[in-house]
């Protein structure tokens, strides 16, 4: 079996997923139907900044989607 044939499994926003292959965090976004726009990453507990969102998503990471919301 090779790197790339091992299912890609990460937690985001608390719930469990797995593919089947390699994938980028832009490519996980619209995967899960999360926004791409107006939000923020934290991986792992560390800001991941979105010029780094076409790099592959890493096994076992914690990945959280953070959105901004306004109230008084």
């Amino acid at each position: 079996m090779t790197l790339s044939s091992v299912p890609v499994g990460v937690t985001v926003n608390g719930d469990d997923h797995e593919f089947a292959e390699p994938l980028t965090v832009r490519e996980l976004l619209a995967r899960l139907d999360l926004p791409s726009q107006g939000v923020a990453l934290a991986v792992d507990g560390a800001v991941f900044p979105k010029s780094r969102w076409g790099e592959p998503v890493g096994r076992g990471w914690q990945i959280e989607v953070l959105t901004a919301v306004q109230g008084g």
